[in-house]
């Protein structure tokens, strides 16, 4: 099992994980935005995971992916995988609206994060867990 690197951490809420990967909720409420983590050692790049380990990811993404849109009824659904200062893998899920502060533009340095609050985490909280992931296993903690 593979650790998250400390910045995730540091930037995101462990919501929980599926087989493959851990999915992070991001401390940003600007946006609705998730983090994808494979639970793989030393991995940067997708096309390093096993040809299993991508089919996963590929199920794993597309159910994240579309369960977040139709719930958050977003009129676009951000996804990529940057790496830029974290080097171990992880993918990006930003629901996209066209009122959000940032639309059409991309998120990245458009605003400073916006904490969350009590009530707003809350709202997006229940909203995940109203989700039907399959073969997924929420944090105790959440």
């Amino acid at each position: 099992m593979s650790d998250i690197h400390s910045q995730l951490l540091e930037d995101g809420l462990l919501l929980g994980r599926f087989p493959l990967c851990h999915l992070l909720l991001m401390c940003d409420a600007n946006y609705p935005w998730f983090i994808l983590v494979p639970n793989r050692d030393n991995i940067s790049e997708i096309h390093q995971l096993s040809a299993d380990d991508q089919s996963q990811l590929l199920k794993e993404s597309s159910l994240l992916a579309e369960s977040l849109l139709e719930s958050f009824q977003g009129d676009k659904m951000n996804i990529a995988a940057l790496g830029n200062i974290v080097p171990q893998l992880h993918i990006h899920y930003v629901v996209r609206y066209q009122n959000d502060p940032a639309w059409p533009a991309p998120i990245w340095g458009k605003l400073p994060a916006k904490l969350y609050t009590e009530e707003n985490l809350s709202d997006v909280l229940l909203k995940f867990n109203e989700l039907k992931l399959t073969d997924f296993e929420y944090e105790k903690n959440n």
